[in-house]
């Protein structure tokens, strides 16, 4: 059997028969059932019950998939699962696959081992990176745009209005494994468990989300220029901005705490988190060698 939760209220807007005929495309002959995943409670319950001879598909965009990861046990699973991009921006699918994919993508090892983030005194489990400052931003004016017209917003229209002026940068306090950094003119300092964040914006190029130690990516983007910070924008989608190591700066570790001097929006995965200070992100290496010393 084929279990496939989806989620029609994502950004692509798939309905129900076109996701059907998706996955009857992508499983010829085999019998699927399809529940949407906003009416499927105990996400940890509903897997529990599938056997190896089972799939399941997960459809919708990074928010989707960041609920279904924080809804499940961190294990192993003994059948295969699978996300189809169903989302605005996908971000997850375009590391893994690339941004023309149009397919399944095994994610059995993408959601197990995943980093943490400790905002407002709860923790969340990851798939990509948070994002805090003009990117958690953009989310929240995203967020009131869908609200207001039903539509999917641009983000990258959004970014560029926030560079032109409507965001305002701030002065940053950054920990990475205890080594202490202070930064003025702070536009964003996300931590990154993959590549992508934002639709398609490749802020942290070199970032592996399955590398070995587990390490998660800080950049921090610093600059008293908008016009400046403007000109090197539509590098990003590239990962080409990395060269401007005046502007921007990347860290790797296990264990990063930002803290900035006045309440902004933050983004787990696209989910905002809004009036936020401080947040606290820990790799899954650290968090499991926290567990063996209590």
């Amino acid at each position: 059997m084929v279990y496939v939760l989806y989620n029609t209220s994502a950004g692509a807007h798939y309905g129900v028969d076109r996701i059907k005929e998706k996955m009857s495309e992508f499983f010829p002959g085999e019998e699927i059932s399809l529940s949407s995943a906003l009416s499927v409670d105990d996400k940890a319950d509903y897997v529990s019950h599938l056997t190896p001879e089972d799939k399941l598909v997960v459809v919708g965009g990074d928010g989707t998939l960041n609920r279904f990861a924080n809804s499940i046990e961190d294990r192993e699973y003994p059948f295969p699962m699978y996300c189809y991009a169903g989302g605005t921006g996908n971000d997850f699918i375009n590391d893994v696959a690339g941004v023309d994919s149009d397919g399944l993508v095994q994610i059995n090892e993408y959601i197990k081992k995943l980093p943490v983030i400790t905002v407002n005194g709860e923790d969340y489990r990851f798939i990509n990176g948070i994002g805090y400052g003009i990117d958690g931003w953009c989310c929240e004016v995203g967020d009131e745009y869908r609200e207001r017209t039903g539509k999917a917003p641009n983000y990258t229209s959004i970014a560029l209005s926030g560079l032109i002026g409507k965001f305002k940068p701030t002065h940053a306090k950054i920990t990475i494994d205890g080594k202490v950094y202070e930064f003025d003119h702070v536009w964003m300092a996300p931590a990154m468990n993959g590549r992508y964040f934002g639709g398609g914006m490749m802020i942290t190029p070199t970032q592996d989300r399955l590398n070995a130690a587990r390490d998660i990516s800080v950049a921090v983007v610093t600059a008293k220029s908008r016009f400046k910070l403007l000109t090197i924008f539509p590098k990003i989608f590239k990962g080409k901005h990395t060269t401007h190591t005046d502007v921007y700066k990347l860290y790797t570790g296990k264990e990063v705490t930002v803290e900035f001097d006045r309440p902004v929006a933050l983004q787990i995965d696209g989910e905002t988190v809004l009036g936020v200070t401080s947040y606290t992100a820990k790799s899954a290496s650290l968090l499991e060698k926290e567990l063996v010393t209590k």
